[in-house]
């Protein structure tokens, strides 16, 4: 969410204007993130965000903003995409042109999106009530985007790692290469498996961590705290479930200095999970290998956004090691978490 694209205030409010979102007044740019530019963008109607896309191409944008709203349609706390007024333009269909969506706008020269602004506010701390609430959203999107017509593959997956791995290994250590190397034969071993073609698939978040995820404590929700919404679907596309739960684990459920999981939260997150859609055979078995993909697909990408920069305003990459530490704890203790899956599912079935 840095900023790579200055907007100049009167185009966002043209385009504010033609989506028939209110009035502009307010524009500030969002700190945080790297791929894409933000913008908060007020209106006399509301409060909006403004992404500019400065790596997703038109072509593949459709896939994201119609998954953002095909979730929204069936009631999933997402952030709905504003559509051009009275565009009767296809919003799956796969055959359009990428100009043809209605969710697709265009700001300062780059592809753009504007939806609402959720209500709330991160847990940056979460608790095991929090991680329980992440639990069981995650398996209710899974289940919504299971008809969802248009696939896409995810974009930082197993291929990604391939191409990236070697163009980060001359910024590492010794030790550091080793241990990439290793584990990416080690995850292309797995992917050539039965077990993982048995792994069941859909469209994943594949980016859901505790900053993409919003909480309202008013009491609404009974004891548990109230989400409000998860949001920054852009690293979205056709993957298994699995490994989206295997992110979410790996943030959600970890001790941030050392990289280790905690108990408490991952038995929450996994049993709310579990509770609308419990995890089959092969998903018992796979998981900690995927908790293990899931640390090396977020120090991959960190060593490459930070040895590999690009420029921006308020551009903040982070830190890489500490998914370097998380993946040696999946190392060290990797059937902590099956067998938290494993309980879990006899527990059910009881």
């Amino acid at each position: 969410m840095a900023v790579f694209t200055e907007v100049p205030a009167d185009e966002a409010a043209d385009l504010m204007r033609r989506l028939g979102l209110g009035e502009l007044t307010a524009l500030r740019g969002i700190e945080g993130g790297i791929e894409n530019t933000n913008y908060f963008a007020t209106t006399d109607r509301g409060d909006y965000v403004l992404t500019l896309f400065e790596r997703l191409t038109p072509t593949q944008l459709p896939y994201y903003l119609g998954l953002m709203k095909h979730l929204a349609d069936r009631g999933m706390p997402v952030p709905e995409p504003a559509a051009r007024s009275g565009d009767g333009g296809p919003l799956f269909d796969a055959g359009a042109p990428a100009s043809a969506c209605p969710l697709l706008h265009t700001v300062a020269g780059k592809p753009a999106a504007v939806v609402r602004k959720l209500e709330g506010r991160s847990e940056l701390a979460p608790t095991a009530d929090h991680c329980s609430a992440l639990g069981d959203l995650l398996a209710q999107l899974h289940l919504a985007g299971r008809d969802y017509a248009l696939e896409q593959p995810n974009l930082r997956g197993l291929p990604w790692w391939n191409d990236t791995v070697p163009v980060v290994l001359p910024h590492v250590d010794a030790a550091q290469a080793a241990l990439l190397r290793s584990e990416l034969a080690y995850q292309n071993h797995i992917a050539a498996s039965s077990a993982y073609a048995a792994l069941p698939r859909g469209p994943v978040h594949a980016d859901l961590f505790r900053d993409n995820a919003m909480f309202a404590h008013d009491g609404r929700g009974g004891t548990l705290p109230r989400m409000t919404g998860v949001f920054d679907f852009y690293f979205a596309g056709t993957d298994t479930w699995l490994f989206d739960l295997a992110v979410c684990l790996n943030d959600w459920a970890i001790d941030l200095p050392t990289g280790r999981a905690d108990a408490a939260r991952t038995e929450a997150l996994l049993e709310a999970y579990q509770a609308r859609r419990p995890l089959n055979a092969a998903e018992r078995e796979l998981l900690p290998a995927m908790l293990r993909a899931g640390a090396l697909r977020f120090w991959v990408s960190r060593l490459w956004d930070f040895h590999l920069p690009r420029e921006a305003s308020m551009l903040k990459p982070h830190d890489p090691t500490h998914f370097e530490r998380v993946l040696r704890e999946r190392l060290r203790a990797p059937q902590v978490l099956a067998l938290h899956a494993e309980a879990t599912a006899e527990a059910q079935d009881a």
